[in-house]
């Protein structure tokens, strides 16, 4: 690209001052601001004709002195071998050409063109070029003349259709009127005398040619050509063939003789012309291309989903894949033909390409399912509160509610400490409360998050003598998250360290402020195990419920929240479900996520088997075609098919998205990446527990125990019992098994048992953890480490003919063993390393010398050593790594 000349430049080219330079370019008629605008090759000769006009030169004095001849020399060397006898020769041969070109005056071109006439050589075969040209041009006008011809006569046969099919409405209209006039004479008559003029008219041969000549088809010439050699092929016969066939009268019931609208319409049908042939349409130039080349960018508006794969983003865009590919390797995304993009990608590759994106909607079941279940509205009733239980661990949270339920959990569960979200709806004499019990373990951070954002009010219960941990704050985080107000339960306030001031105080920090203190939070003293203070809690319950006015709809379709999933053996998935709005019955069809299915029963926490659920009670449903998530949203809806659709629409989208995630890496992540597996060690691990929430825990939990040494990769996860499936995974992936609250069936014990699987049961989460970490600290081995146990200091150096330079030193540092290895040290860099030749005190060998004693010390294969180097003992160790 050739660089812009500005006004400045210019000005130092000519050697002109810039001022001057611009009054020149105004007075040439063309302005310019300032000295940094552009001049271009145009405006430079403009003004080169205006300063030769103002100084009295023409521009054919620039013509005359241009150059009138102009010589072309070219010079070319090329070596050629030649092949004498045995021997090959090599000739270097230099071509030179010269070529000269003159420009001609107005009378050299003159006289050429007399010379050219004079040459009868030229002549003739510019007289042969002249007639070919001719030639042409008369062909040319030939077939124009032809095509308009053509154009004319097809023309005149479209009027000719038009006027004839114009006079055949007519004709059917008169005979529609005369035939209406006929029934409406033939009433006054009787019907011998309406048969009478009706049986001439069949007889004889003039009346019929009256009728042939006045009838209207004849002149329906649609197809001039066509039409005579018709008429030629079957000759005058065929004017009169109804004549000859009056025989047949009787046998035809007066058919043969047609009305004039009967004769029009079958006339047309006869006379209807052949559709043109195809050739002379592409002769005659009537006919479009097969393919015109677009005269602008076609700009397509492009529909775009959640996700696409990138061969139908090529297809909509009338691009090769490649193209495509290619697009989004430029912009940092590596994907095949065959791998799917998010919306936001493909959105950026069609922009990009210069089409338009468009969101398309595929949420026509969504759309579908949303309207069905606003079509139920009805009035809004109060509602029991859903009141969570949260806290830390070993604080007392199931101690409490098996006080108010006057049941025993926490001897049931195991280790003492809840591991699974509790539903229970209690009926106190403050009235009915659904209680959400949650874990307080730090692995169930999202069963926490899960429960505070489905109740109306949380119950954060600490212990008086333990204070604020780790879990409650994150217990305050969750319910300020979920704008959810908060009532703290001062629990074990019986034993005689407790100080509920001092928990008072830490909350302070935490931004929860007694009311007390003057803040708006309740706080209560209770005791979970004599019940001191608990009728003050649920006093404080219902007091924030009736605040909060709590009302749902409860005639209707339900629709709720799962809390917790399970795949149970003998009854199949088990979905605890709170309801949220409407009444859940039995035989309802629901929507849960992307499962789907018909309640078949429903069981409450004691066993029971209640008719309905209504708001703010928590049930377990059975029935669903799999084991939904915690935590997705369900929806009853009137019939299967609609469920049906909505799940299968949910499962091709969540699929999409695993996929897009799984697919397109970016060129910085992959480069990021690089380098870092060479040296990473893997420990595959199949999990299986009881219930959804504790596979999400203990995934999240041994997830993170993955460092740059080691990488914990979860090979399968899932709810119910280890099945053979499971077994052949673990076989194939070399995996360790990890069954939480589930054992393995029979056929899955005999692959394990054939094939040495490690397969461990857990009931708590802690062992789960400490036991992988054990696993995984096998697998990293043992790392060598250097310790130093001592060091000396060199004072002086004796010559010993037996053994060398013999180093006299001083112990500064811990202990100086024989057998150890040692380096020396000298202005602190290492100079030497290697081993103890001898160790001597007072003339006698010894193994190790302690601090603050003198000795001798003689370096095996070093004489070098000098007054004031350090003599560093040293030992080398393992030492097991770990997580």
């Amino acid at each position: 690209m050739s660089q812009q000349t500005t006004i400045r430049k210019l000005a130092e080219l000519v050697n002109t001052p810039v001022e001057k330079l611009l009054e020149q370019l105004a007075e040439a008629g063309m302005s310019f601001s300032g000295p940094d605008q552009v001049v271009t090759s145009m405006e430079k000769v403009k003004l080169l004709g205006f300063l030769k006009r103002s100084h009295g030169k023409s521009d054919a004095a620039a013509d005359e002195a241009a150059p009138k001849k102009i010589t072309l020399n070219r010079r070319k060397v090329q070596e050629v071998t030649v092949a004498a006898g045995r021997s090959k020769t090599t000739v270097n041969v230099e071509v030179r050409q010269k070529r000269t070109y003159t420009k001609p005056t107005d009378a050299e071109s003159v006289s050429t063109n007399w010379q050219n006439e004079a040459d009868p050589e030229r002549a003739e075969i510019l007289r042969k070029l002249e007639e070919s040209r001719q030639r042409n041009l008369d062909e040319q006008q030939r077939l124009a003349q032809e095509d308009a011809k053509r154009a004319e006569e097809l023309e005149r046969r479209r009027q000719e259709e038009a006027a004839a099919r114009a006079e055949a409405e007519a004709a059917r209209a008169q005979a529609d009127a005369e035939a209406a006039a006929l029934a409406a004479g033939a009433v006054a008559v009787d019907g011998d005398e309406t048969a009478r003029p009706a049986k001439p008219a069949t007889q004889g041969h003039h009346v019929p040619k009256m009728v042939v000549r006045k009838d209207p088809p004849r002149t329906d010439d649609r197809n001039n050509a066509a039409a005579a050699a018709k008429h030629k092929t079957r000759g005058s016969h065929a004017m009169v063939a109804g004549v000859e066939d009056d025989d047949n009268t009787s046998r035809f019931a007066g058919q043969l003789h047609l009305s004039a609208a009967d004769r029009a319409r079958r006339g047309a049908s006869r006379g209807k012309p052949k559709p043109p042939r195809r050739h002379e349409q592409s002769r005659g130039g009537g006919g479009a291309h097969g393919f015109e080349r677009p005269t602008a960018p076609i700009v397509r508006e492009v529909a775009i989903g959640e996700t696409i794969t990138v061969a139908d983003l090529a297809q909509k865009l009338a691009l090769k894949g490649g193209d495509v590919v290619k697009a989004l390797f430029k912009m940092g995304v590596m994907a095949t033909i065959t791998q799917s993009i998010d919306h936001d990608t493909a959105a950026l590759i069609t922009e990009e390409l210069g089409h338009k994106a468009v969101r398309a909607d595929a949420n026509d079941v969504e759309n579908e399912l949303l309207a069905h279940s606003e079509e139920q509205q009805g009035d809004k009733v109060a509602r029991p509160p859903v009141v969570t239980i949260m806290g830390h661990v070993d604080h007392g949270k199931t101690s409490l509610l098996d006080y108010i339920r006057r049941t025993k959990i926490a001897s049931g569960e195991a280790g003492g400490i809840t591991q699974h979200i509790g539903a229970y709806h209690v009926e106190t004499p403050k009235g009915v409360i659904s209680f959400l019990d949650t874990p307080g373990h730090a692995a169930f951070t999202a069963m926490r998050a899960r429960g505070a954002k489905l109740t109306d009010i949380v119950v954060l219960v600490v212990a008086a003598d333990d204070g604020v941990m780790p879990q409650t704050r994150e217990a305050i985080q969750h319910a300020k998250a979920a704008k959810v107000p908060l009532i703290v339960a001062v629990n074990k306030i019986d034993k005689s360290d407790a100080d509920p001031l001092r928990v008072k105080n830490e909350l302070l920090a935490e931004e929860v402020v007694a009311e007390d203190f003057g803040g708006d939070t309740q706080m209560v003293e209770i005791s979970a195990k004599t019940g001191q203070g608990v009728d003050n809690l649920l006093d404080a319950i219902s007091i924030q419920a009736e605040l909060l006015e709590l009302k749902a709809v409860e005639d209707g379709r339900a629709s709720g929240v799962v809390i917790e999933s399970s795949l149970d053996k003998g009854r199949g998935p088990v979905a605890t479900v709170l309801v949220q709005q409407g009444t859940l019955k039995k035989g309802d069809y629901l929507v849960c996520g992307i499962q789907y299915g018909r309640v078949r029963a429903l069981f409450d926490e004691t066993g029971s088997q209640p008719p309905s659920a209504g708001p703010s009670i928590p049930v377990q449903v059975l029935g669903l075609s799999g084991v939904p998530e915690a935590g997705d949203d369900f929806v009853v809806v009137a019939d299967e098919r609609l469920a049906k659709d909505v799940a299968q629409q949910r499962d091709t989208k969540r699929r999409e998205s695993r996929l897009v995630q799984s697919a397109g890496s970016r060129m910085e992540d992959i480069m990021a990446q690089l380098g870092k597996g060479e040296g990473q060690l893997s420990l595959n691990l199949i999990v299986k527990a009881d219930v959804q929430g504790s596979v999400e825990a203990l995934r999240h939990s041994l997830t993170a125990l993955s460092n740059e040494s080691i990488r914990i990769n979860i090979i399968h996860s899932g709810v119910g019992g280890i099945t053979e499936s499971d077994a052949n995974s673990a076989v194939t992936s070399k995996a360790t098994m990890i069954g939480f609250n589930v054992r393995a069936d029979a056929s899955a014990r005999r692959i394990i048992e054939a094939n040495g699987v490690d397969l461990r049961y857990f009931s708590i989460i802690y062992d789960v953890i400490d036991q992988v970490k054990q696993v995984a600290s096998g697998l990293l081995g043992v790392e060598i480490r250097e310790e130093i146990i001592g060091i000396a200091e060199v004072r002086d150096v004796f010559r010993s003919s037996k053994f060398g330079a013999v180093a006299g030193c001083m112990v500064v540092e811990g202990t100086v063993k024989r057998n150890k290895p040692i380096r020396v040290l000298r202005a602190s860099t290492v100079v030497f390393e290697g081993e103890l030749e001898s160790l001597r005190r007072f003339k006698e060998n010894v193994d190790e010398v302690r601090n603050g004693t003198e000795c001798g010390i003689g370096v095996k294969a070093y004489n070098d050593v000098q007054p004031g180097d350090q003599i560093e003992c040293f030992e080398r160790i393992e030492v097991q790594r770990t997580l």
